[in-house]
């Protein structure tokens, strides 16, 4: 009998977020956003007013590539830029109402292929699916932090 430690499933893991990003792409393709815009749009609707790097800590992202996302965004009409007025050198982050408007229908896509990603299973089973991936997210997590040999 194999050990939990012994099942393989980072490759299915893999797989399923890269057909799940691939599926919804081809969905959201008529907004002409890019995931990462998508993505900064999408923060920026639930988190107004973070700066730059803030936004990229939030994406997992180099403050750079997020400055250039930002950039085209800005010249899309989906983003805006204030003055911090803690910070005279820094910009806080604004999404338009243009950008909520998208978000709103990139939300009805995502909705959609999470139905039809899971058709056939039911509620109980995925609710055991999203507690097993965040304690196994929560394992991952602490390997990050120093152990008491390291400090």
């Amino acid at each position: 009998m194999k050990k939990t430690e012994d099942i393989s499933f980072g490759y299915l893991l893999n797989d399923v977020t890269l057909l799940f990003r691939k599926h919804f792409d081809r969905r959201a393709v008529k907004f002409g956003l890019t995931r990462a815009q998508w993505r900064a749009t999408k923060m920026l609707c639930y988190r107004e007013g973070l700066r730059q790097t803030e936004l990229a800590e939030f994406l997992e992202m180099e403050a750079i590539a997020v400055g250039r996302v930002i950039d085209r965004l800005q010249a899309a009409g989906f983003v805006e830029r204030r003055p911090d007025p803690k910070d005279r050198r820094a910009w806080q982050l604004y999404a338009t109402e243009q950008a909520r408007a998208i978000v709103a229908d990139m939300e009805v896509i995502a909705h959609g292929l999470r139905k039809d990603a899971t058709r056939g299973i039911e509620r109980a089973e995925m609710e055991q699916v999203m507690d097993v991936m965040g304690r196994i997210k929560e394992n991952l997590l602490a390997l990050e932090q120093p152990t008491p040999s390291e400090t």
